[in-house]
């Protein structure tokens, strides 16, 4: 690219007062094209207007230019390699990023940490344990949209607009839970090795297409019904909050990552293949996670109310949250378009609770031995 050095007559002329006004005179700006803000201000569909509002199904140069300006015919290429509309897109993208930033919530503030109870030792080891495993996880959400963003085209501006509020989320739930392992004496638990595999699968992505699928629809699909399950289970008023707080964002993520993979299909339906390819390979790994103690026994002492009682009731209660888990994590899959019920890959033995599985697996579920 040849630099343009300064334009030392121009600066000269202006000086003297001698405006160039080209871009006054010359622009192909859609004069009088007025966005009229809704009732709750003036948002991004509103303003997705004439031109403005057209967002290409393949984008036309690889600049920052803002879509719908007048774009000087010499600006620099920034390289970007996701330049298709459909590899990054969901027709829910302009609202999510709406309700993002309307919902922000501060884990200093919001939080009432002064009234956090002191616990029985066993419920504040299983919180401290749960928390640990939340705020390891929880940064990979922030961390595989944020090396991605400098690849996708400027024309999709809201689709980054959006993966930025994400990262935003992510790094505030990763604040929360290390913040409640430190709060109340029990500091942080154990990492586990699987966890760690999980995270460098989704960081290892060759593609935004496998990335957002492991982590929007699989990986954040499985925390947002562990923060339903937390906020069932919470041992007080002040782990309710901050569940509760973290589900709202997160069922943003999963609900932008199953629409974006819909909108993805309806345009190639040939992908599906490939997108059940990726999941198989989570989902291996997600069963890995369904054996790690570190992982699942901590629900079970919150919900039991101690270690003996849990023992007592066996693992009845990480069993009812694994099936929800998996059975929800199916129907996202079916929402987006791509059923999965007749070809999950998990462990027979963690699917006997799961309704509405078909075919081959629901019949290697039945030779189970209850």
């Amino acid at each position: 690219m040849t630099m343009i050095g300064a334009d030392l007559e121009y600066y000269r002329r202006a000086q003297r007062g001698e405006l160039d006004l080209g871009w006054l005179r010359d622009c192909r700006s859609e004069w009088g094209v007025k966005a009229t803000p809704s009732r709750i201000g003036l948002t991004l569909r509103d303003i997705s207007i004439g031109s403005y509002g057209e967002v290409p199904e393949h984008a036309p140069r690889r600049t920052m230019a803002p879509r719908g300006s007048d774009v000087d015919p010499n600006v620099p290429d920034m390289g970007y390699t996701i330049n298709d509309k459909s590899e990054v897109w969901s027709d829910n993208v302009l609202s999510l990023y709406e309700e993002a930033v309307s919902r922000q919530w501060s884990a200093t503030r919001d939080i009432p940490w002064s009234e956090l109870p002191e616990l029985d030792p066993d419920l504040e080891h299983a919180m401290c344990q749960l928390c640990t495993v939340l705020s390891e996880v929880e940064m990979v959400a922030a961390d595989f949209p944020a090396k991605w963003l400098w690849k996708i085209n400027h024309d999709f501006i809201e689709a980054k607009m959006f993966l930025c509020t994400q990262v935003m989320d992510e790094a505030r739930h990763t604040e929360v839970f290390r913040k409640r392992a430190l709060a109340n004496g029990g500091g942080l638990g154990k990492s586990k090795a699987v966890v760690e595999q999980f995270l460098k699968l989704v960081l290892d992505a060759e593609s935004y297409d496998e990335g957002s699928a492991l982590m929007h629809l699989l990986g954040e699909g499985i925390v947002l019904s562990l923060f339903r399950a937390g906020e069932f289970l919470a041992p007080s008023p002040v782990e309710k909050r901050i569940f509760r707080l973290c589900m709202q964002d997160e069922a943003r993520h999963v609900a932008y990552g199953t629409m974006h993979l819909r909108y993805r299909l309806q345009r190639d339906p040939s992908l599906a293949e490939d997108f059940h390819g990726y999941l198989d390979k989570g989902e291996n790994i997600i069963g890995m996670l369904f054996t790690t103690p570190e992982v699942i026994e901590p629900t079970s002492i919150l919900a039991a109310g101690g270690v003996a009682q849990a023992e007592e009731l066996a693992m009845a209660a990480a069993n009812v949250v694994r099936g929800n888990v998996i059975h929800e994590y199916l129907e996202r899959c079916e929402h987006a378009g791509m059923p999965r019920w007749d070809r999950v890959t998990l462990p027979p033995e963690m699917l006997t609770d799961v309704p509405g599985l078909q075919g081959d697996v629901a019949a290697r579920v039945a030779e189970v031995p209850v």
